[in-house]
């Protein structure tokens, strides 16, 4: 990297404002400088970086390929900035603390939004950060003492953690209801590898997950289609678009839909609560914990898988 290089602020917002509007005098308007020094800080910011960010024109100007470059990384600056002042904020208002969670897929669409929403209810004073991550992501960064609270699948490499329990599910095919595989029991994910597939979105914890296991296989899924939610998974599998692979939990009353068994080991995938260590973790994190497993049924926590 060029450490002569620097990146302003003020530099990045007049270049998506001249993005935006097309117009360097609306641009500068738009983040209250002159006309003048607008286009002197653009000269000066092209000069420094090497490239033209704009191509200019009678009607205005309009982005380069750079530009258009440089625009996507300033608009994740942006963002990023933003979640930073909502993650700041909460403790400027008196909040007492902030708990970070990692969970899988499967735990943020069919289970932690009522089980979050009842304790955030009693305690106002406390935020929690949730983020999606694959389950072995999760195990890592607990691991590491990068998050307090991770909700993943069963599976072995959790030695060193305790865990609870948290909540029973399984993996199952969802696939129409004229489809070959709705008369039989169960199916193997190798049998159904060469099937059409609705998926969740790519970076998806549980498209991770599926991908990992097709390549295990020595093959590769036909995603048909990618969409957001297991409502809509379901949905898309009644209209005939493919199969799809959901959490049992996740299954809505949706005719024209049949399911099937997965035959294959890891489909059981029974929810667990981890942490380094429940008698470490701050008062708000260890009430989450406790929250989230007394939700979950569990008892008493146990060391390791």
């Amino acid at each position: 990297m060029d450490e002569s290089m620097r990146y302003d602020l003020p530099d990045l917002r007049l270049v998506a404002a001249i993005a935006d509007s097309g117009s360097l005098t609306r641009a500068a308007d738009l983040v209250h400088l002159a006309p003048s020094s607008a286009s002197h800080r653009l000269t000066q910011f092209e000069t420094a970086l090497g490239v033209p960010l704009f191509a200019r024109h009678a009607r205005g100007l309009t982005p380069t390929m750079a530009g258009e470059s440089l625009l996507r990384h300033a608009r994740q600056v942006f963002a990023q900035l933003e979640q930073m002042h909502a993650d700041l904020a909460p403790y400027a208002s008196g909040v007492a603390s902030q708990v970070t969670v990692f969970a899988n897929t499967n735990a943020i669409n069919c289970f932690l939004p009522e089980d979050l929403g009842d304790f955030l209810r009693e305690r106002p004073q406390i935020r929690v950060s949730l983020e999606e991550q694959p389950s072995p992501a999760i195990i890592q960064a607990v691991a590491a003492g990068q998050v307090e609270i991770g909700v993943v699948a069963a599976e072995a490499g959790l030695g060193g953690l305790e865990t609870r329990p948290y909540r029973r599910d399984r993996l199952i095919l969802a696939v129409p209801a004229g489809h070959p595989l709705a008369g039989r029991g169960a199916a193997a994910f190798a049998d159904v590898l060469g099937e059409p597939f609705v998926c969740l979105h790519a970076g998806s914890a549980i498209h991770t997950f599926m991908m990992n296991h097709a390549a295990r296989l020595g093959g590769r899924l036909d995603v048909r289609i990618q969409v957001r939610s297991f409502n809509a998974v379901c949905r898309m599998v009644a209209a005939g678009v493919g199969i799809g692979m959901v959490p049992r939990s996740s299954v809505v009353a949706v005719d024209g839909i049949k399911t099937v068994e997965i035959s294959d080991a890891w489909a059981p995938r029974d929810l667990q609560l981890c942490v380094r260590s429940r008698a470490a973790l701050a008062p708000a994190a260890a009430a989450l914990f406790d929250h989230l497993a007394e939700k979950g049924g569990a008892q008493a926590p146990t060391a390791g898988a």
